[in-house]
């Protein structure tokens, strides 16, 4: 039930934040019998990734994708029409798929007898909450507001993007990822700050639309963290699609009569040149939202990045208050936020539960998807681990052919003491829907022999996973590399 006017009252389990970690806990403590409140500013649970994060960008990443098959289906022998980009439809579609989530994520917290408290949260002492109301958008609806008094709490407040010092978002011409995601138009020429997740997905949708969009980023190779080979088949794949890729870059970014002014320095050749954008989207990152929930009148404690402490269990320094998602730091992804937010709810409603995965997969949902989980090569040559690698290349797999799309691999990070798959990574279409095979391998501590004697269907890309188990011994049917012996 949704509470528009909420007076001094209490709750077994008071739950800051509505979005994938927020709404996960809820929804899970009430199934184990907990009272549970939420608190959250929206008309319906979901928070950025539903409403201005995961979702409105992976919709318009389909749109943009059907752009692209059209333009390429004509090696195929097909013919379309150059596609019209009717924005204000496609700005509409995107927000109806939102609703659509939100609004039934809405109707299983009711179900749930979750009652959601539409407002922002602050911490009075360690058992009770100032809450201040939202309203609705139109500002007609009766703001909520008073004190709650809890039991226990799951703090979920998530995070928020990161700026550039000296800049801000008060300028039309510079965008954050929320405002990219309106579509309000679509700018002729568009500088994207930072080749991480959210620069490149947005940036791939702006350049399907039409701009001419740069990307720079600091480090020296786009996607940090991200094995270098997996993230050379998505540039060359995309060399025609951005304007200019440039990585070891740094911009200084400057407002003139014409548009966004940057100053391009290189951090590896030296010299400086600029260019004038019609807008500039920073994605340099994000930062957790600790401030003003009044953390300072409670034991909770922040490091120095301001993320929350917590342990395994999720349980912060203070006792009964837990802490989820993006606010605790680590891999800010929506799927280890919900995972989180259930092993939160588990311990509040006395059953035993950690979080301590092996693998947390990422994914890049770009043309093509690159993902990765568990140990990646990078990783394994900064640590100097001794690891071995098998590769099996998208060029043998038969459904790729089909496709028309050749240019994927499939890679598996192996202990050779042991055997064991430590990790894996995939480039190619729907990586994202295959790297839960991976995941699932190296959370069960799979041999590659259990990959390769698993049967898969054929023709399918699910195929390059057990073919790169059985190149790891030099026996994979559609390639011929035999395996070295040891010290060959």
């Amino acid at each position: 039930m949704s509470s528009e006017a909420n007076q001094d009252r209490s709750t077994e389990v008071a739950v800051v934040g509505g979005g994938p970690g927020g709404y996960a806990a809820a929804f899970r403590a009430a199934d184990l019998g907990k009272q549970v409140t939420m608190i959250d500013p929206g008309p319906d649970p979901g928070g950025v990734c539903l409403f201005r994060g995961c979702i409105p960008t992976k919709a318009l990443l389909h749109a943009a994708g059907l752009i692209r098959d059209a333009r390429e289906a004509e090696e195929m022998g097909l013919r379309f029409q150059t596609p019209e980009v009717d924005v204000e439809r496609l700005r509409s579609w995107k927000d109806e798929v939102v609703k659509k989530l939100t609004g039934g994520l809405g109707r299983l917290a009711r179900g749930r007898k979750v009652e959601h408290v539409r407002g922002t949260a602050r911490f009075v002492d360690a058992n009770t909450l100032e809450i201040t109301g939202a309203g609705d958008q139109g500002g007609d609806e009766e703001r909520a507001g008073g004190r709650l008094a809890f039991e226990q709490a799951i703090v979920a407040t998530g995070g928020r993007p990161a700026t550039l010092q000296g800049l801000s978002f008060d300028s039309p011409r510079i965008l954050d990822s929320a405002q990219a995601l309106e579509l309000e138009e679509v700018p002729g020429s568009l500088l994207v700050v930072g080749g991480g997740y959210i620069g490149l997905e947005l940036g791939s949708v702006y350049a399907m639309l039409g701009s001419r969009v740069t990307v720079v980023e600091m480090m020296p190779g786009l996607m940090p963290g991200a094995d270098r080979d997996l993230v050379s088949v998505f540039e060359k794949r995309n060399r025609d699609l951005f304007e200019a890729i440039r990585t070891g870059t740094t911009a200084q970014l400057e407002e003139t009569g014409e548009g966004i002014r940057a100053v391009f320095q290189s951090r590896e050749k030296g010299g400086e040149d600029s260019q004038v954008f019609d807008k500039v989207l920073l994605t340099v990152g994000r930062i957790p939202n600790t401030e003003d929930l009044g953390l300072e009148n409670t034991a909770v404690e922040l490091d120095e990045r301001g993320f929350i402490r917590v342990d395994e269990q999720r349980r912060t320094r203070e006792q009964g208050t837990f802490a989820i998602g993006d606010v605790t730091g680590g891999p800010l992804l929506a799927h280890k936020a919900t995972h989180e937010g259930i092993v939160a709810a588990e311990v509040v409603a006395g059953r035993r539960a950690a979080f301590e995965p092996h693998a947390i997969p990422a994914v890049e949902y770009t043309d093509p998807e690159i993902a990765w989980t568990g140990l990646t090569q990078t990783q394994a040559e900064e640590e100097g681990r001794n690891v071995e690698i098998s590769v099996f290349p998208w060029a043998a797999s038969g459904r790729a052919a089909t496709l028309g799309r050749t240019d994927g691999l499939t890679k598996l990070v192996i202990d050779p003491e042991t055997e064991r798959v430590l990790g894996v990574g995939i480039v190619g279409m729907s990586a994202g829907e295959l790297i839960g095979e991976g995941t699932l391998a190296v959370e069960m501590a799979a041999l590659a022999d259990d990959l390769a004697l698993t049967i898969h269907p054929h023709p399918t890309l699910s195929e390059t996973l057990m073919e790169a188990a059985e190149a790891y011994h030099g026996l994979s049917t559609h390639i011929h590399k035999p395996k070295r012996k040891k010290g060959k």
